[in-house]
């Protein structure tokens, strides 16, 4: 195996603060608008979002998600063993609001059409939007692409991204992980 770090330490606080600098130029004060993390891995994302926000806009009321999407996927019956889903948190109406949904790394968009239509179950949204930390180019097998991006990869399929949160790993690290051929 082979590590290759793409980002990590205050580079990664930097690409989250950038972020949200770009969501503050398209939504203002989130007076309209909600940010929902795409569980397991996605709502570290939007916590962090959120929590950045509310330093930069102390004023504005950010409410932020989370989405459990497991019954949701395409690929759900042809699990072998048996799922266990995670919470859903929405304490907030979406209906005729800008929905920010955000995710750790997107790849083939199949769990962002899940995330979709675990949302309707919410309400209509005004709009949605999608932030991802990574976005994996050219492997999409839905046709889906990310409003706003921290970082992109060009990978193959036996490459695998690994994102660690400080939350629940330690530390903030994005890495590419490559089979050795040795």
């Amino acid at each position: 195996m082979q590590n290759l770090t793409l980002l990590d330490g205050q580079k990664f606080q930097i690409t989250i603060q950038r972020l949200c600098r770009q969501l503050i130029e398209n939504h203002n004060d989130f007076s309209g608008s909600v940010l929902i993390g795409i569980q397991p891995r996605g709502i570290y994302l939007a916590k962090r979002v959120a929590e950045e926000l509310r330093k930069i806009l102390p004023d504005s009321k950010i409410e932020q998600g989370d989405l459990d999407i497991t019954f949701y996927r395409d690929d759900f019956r042809r699990q072998g063993s048996p799922l266990v889903p995670n919470q859903t948190k929405i304490d907030f109406i979406i209906e005729g609001k800008k929905v920010i949904m955000m995710d750790d790394v997107l790849w083939t968009g199949r769990t962002i059409r899940a995330a979709m239509d675990a949302m309707q179950a919410f309400g209509r949204p005004e709009k949605v939007e999608l932030l991802a930390l990574v976005d994996r180019r050219y492997s999409r097998h839905i046709p889906v692409s990310a409003d706003y991006v921290g970082i992109e990869v060009d990978s193959i399929a036996s490459q695998k991204v690994v994102v660690s949160w400080k939350e629940t790993d330690g530390e903030d690290r994005i890495v590419l992980v490559s089979d050795s051929l040795t």
